[in-house]
């Protein structure tokens, strides 16, 4: 359920956007949602579909491309990405330390809409 406030911004934004530079009509959002996130693509495009009914963005398809998730080790800086499913021991590729901090994978945002 946490997807509808999420989508409610998206749809926000892009109206926002659209009214701005007199767009008629969004045919598509491109999102990026960070492998982390517990969004589901079916539900936002869900609520969005709803949320969207008798705007300019009515019938928009939402394009969702997830970003890997992508850590930096503290200690040496190497940047390396992970599988998400293998969180539970997680060790640096090049000096083998467990103190990492986020550089992607928890983000959400808009890269850019489709319109006319």
């Amino acid at each position: 359920m946490h997807e509808l406030p999420v989508t409610q911004s998206i749809l926000d934004i892009v109206m926002k956007h659209a009214l701005m530079n007199n767009v008629t009509r969004i045919h598509a959002i491109n999102l990026a949602i960070g492998e982390m996130s517990d969004l589901e693509d079916e539900w936002i495009q869900r609520y969005f579909d709803y949320l969207s009914k008798d705007t300019l963005a009515q019938g928009a398809k939402l394009n969702i491309e997830r970003v890997p998730v992508v850590l930096r080790c503290e200690v040496c800086s190497e940047t390396f990405e992970i599988d998400i499913k293998k969180l539970e021991d997680i060790s640096c590729p090049a000096c083998g330390e467990k103190k990492f901090s986020f550089v992607s994978g928890r983000e959400y945002y808009i890269k850019n809409m489709e319109a006319e």
